[in-house]
């Protein structure tokens, strides 16, 4: 009987000793890091638009608004593709052109101040890279489909004949002629953005188009591009 219960206890100590054992092992294991879900969402906000042939200011910017859907789709822990499909509004604020004709004794100059609007179905394709949980950055191609546009301003034309100048001012506004518009534009996107919860954040973005806006380039003439900064929130599902 003594030998019976002496031989128990060793096979329960050694149990005892198995599973403690294992347990240590299994505690001491490293956790896997799992790859984040796939992500929908939509977002929103504001552009402040103008063309690569002005200059950098505040005065040629024209604001607009762009919205849409997006899924995020997480690469691995630190990097993910991003898809967007966003109603964008593109254009300029104080385009300036002027015509000067002299015909016989009478001079007749015009000058046009225009705010040009330009509607867009853009799709960005972001890459998107998390040094923290919270914050990215992001890189990336947008291909945005011309929908319609208008021109809106101020046309003011002055005639001179004998000395004599009178001077007339008249607003405008007309649809921007389709054929003359690129159907197509190519653009380069940078930004940055900033996670205030796992659903609600922030993001600011950078595109430069890099084609021709217009369906044909004058002779000598320079590219005209679309030029974009905007600034948005975005909510995932």
């Amino acid at each position: 009987m003594n030998k019976l219960f002496l031989g128990l206890a060793m096979v329960v100590g050694t149990l005892a000793f198995a599973q403690e054992t294992e347990t240590k092992t299994v505690a001491a294991a490293p956790l896997k890091q799992e790859k984040p879900p796939i992500r929908f969402g939509i977002k929103g906000g504001g552009n402040a638009a103008s063309f690569n042939s002005q200059e950098l200011s505040l005065n040629n910017q024209k604001i607009g608004f762009h919205a849409g859907v997006f899924v995020n789709i997480p690469l691995s822990e630190k990097f993910s593709v991003q898809p967007e499909v966003l109603y964008n509004q593109l254009g300029a604020r104080s385009v300036l052109s002027s015509t000067d004709v002299t015909t016989g004794a009478t001079n007749v100059k015009t000058k046009n101040e225009d705010k040009i609007t330009m509607n867009y179905v853009s799709v960005p394709l972001m890459l998107q890279m998390r040094p923290t949980r919270n914050f990215y950055i992001e890189a990336g191609p947008e291909f945005s489909y011309f929908l319609d546009g208008k021109t809106k301003g101020d046309r003011t034309v002055s005639t001179t004949t004998a000395g004599v100048t009178t001077t007339q001012t008249v607003s405008h506004s007309e649809d921007l002629n389709k054929d003359d518009v690129n159907k197509f534009n190519l653009g380069l996107g940078l930004g940055l953005g900033y996670d205030f919860t796992p659903h609600l954040g922030i993001n600011a973005r950078y595109v430069n188009s890099l084609t021709d806006m217009r369906n044909s380039k004058p002779e000598g003439t320079d590219p005209l591009n679309h030029r974009v900064f905007q600034l948005g929130l975005n909510y995932k599902f």
